[in-house]
């Protein structure tokens, strides 16, 4: 029996739209001051008192919306906050633990001009089905996994200035019904 597929989830950009304009952060979002353990290294010596928080936004409705993908999917952290991402975004959002990516290499050039996270994912996948929300995808990422990917898959580029959208969870659902259908 074939598993369900894997949902991989970025923070910075699907559920933290960080690029948007301070004076234009999408509605139904709010902000969150944190300082996870990542950010404080990057401050060396610095007192973790004086190293200013990070800003995030989150849309405590994206929880609900994602533990009803979760249904469908074996939802996972694929982002750069690691496990931190179950520390400081799952709470937020209201959901529980979720499985995390680790990365062997974090931004080092993937290969045929594609993300640093693509190859490491469809590792991960290992023909499994995935589907892969990101703020970073392209055309690239498109036909490396077509070509290395023995599975279906779905890679949803998200515009890191409005997060997540009722399109970009509709194209999830269909995806993970049409890969059941598979099954």
């Amino acid at each position: 029996m074939r598993r369900r597929p894997l949902l991989y989830l970025d923070v910075d950009g699907p559920l933290n739209p960080y690029a948007a304009k301070p004076e234009r952060r999408p509605d139904g979002y709010s902000t969150h001051r944190m300082k996870p353990e990542g950010r404080l290294a990057r401050h060396g010596d610095t007192p973790a008192y004086r190293v200013r928080p990070l800003r995030v936004w989150l849309n405590a409705d994206h929880g609900q919306r994602l533990l009803e993908l979760g249904e469908l999917y074996d939802l996972a952290w694929a982002t750069t906050w690691g496990a931190e991402a179950n520390t400081f975004i799952s709470p937020v959002l209201g959901l529980p633990d979720l499985a995390v990516v680790e990365w062997p290499a974090m931004h080092d050039e993937g290969p045929d001009g594609t993300f640093w996270k693509t190859r490491h994912l469809v590792a991960h996948a290992a023909g499994r089905p995935f589907a892969w929300v990101d703020d970073e995808l392209g055309a690239p990422d498109r036909r490396f996994v077509a070509a290395r990917h023995a599975g279906p898959a779905l890679l949803r580029h998200v515009d890191a200035r409005l997060g997540l959208r009722d399109a970009d969870f509709a194209a999830l659902d269909a995806f993970a019904r049409e890969a059941a259908a598979l099954r």
